[in-house]
């Protein structure tokens, strides 16, 4: 008796250390991205979408680090979303934290990828998002509930992106 209760505190203690580090690991993470702007807000007069997909939200990461995520304003936390495409940019109506938008002038690349931040998925599993919140260069990562709807929202980003002021110094106008 004496045995399996010293290996259950001995046990609890580990957790309960485990855990703190956890949190205070996520504390200084928050506190070393705390000069990254805030979000967005959405236009008041956004319309109707080109196109929407149910699907998750996978995270926000530092451009080119699928490890580095990004924890201030909520963009750290996995959730369910339906990702719309509209003129003025890209909505990600995220269930249990905050709307994300990200303004079609922020836009700068899209990729299909199979992982980022902890979130493993088939080849090319995954649409990646590269864009611009003030000085800081991001990606985001959203997968689509249904296989075929990503090739029509493919499509639809990359003409967003493509219309967008960032293609013009590209193409050297």
């Amino acid at each position: 008796m004496e045995k399996e209760l010293l290996a259950g505190l001995i046990t609890a203690v580990l957790i309960a250390v485990a855990l703190g580090l956890i949190w205070l690991g996520w504390r200084n993470r928050l506190r070393r991205q705390s000069d990254i702007e805030p979000l967005p807000p959405v236009p008041a007069g956004l319309g109707e979408p080109l196109l929407t997909a149910e699907g998750q939200y996978v995270a926000t990461t530092t451009a080119g680090d699928w490890l580095d995520r990004i924890a201030v304003h909520g963009l750290g936390i996995r959730t369910n979303a339906q990702l719309s495409v509209h003129p003025q940019g890209v909505l990600l109506d995220r269930s249990g934290a905050a709307p994300l938008f990200i303004p079609a002038a922020g836009l700068s690349g899209l990729r299909q990828d199979s992982g980022m931040a902890g979130k493993f998925v088939e080849k090319d599993g995954l649409l990646i998002l590269t864009w611009m919140l003030g000085t800081h260069q991001l990606d985001t990562g959203f997968r689509t509930r249904r296989a075929a709807d990503k090739p029509a929202l493919l499509q639809k980003l990359q003409e967003l992106i493509s219309a967008g002021p960032q293609a013009d110094t590209h193409s050297g106008k």
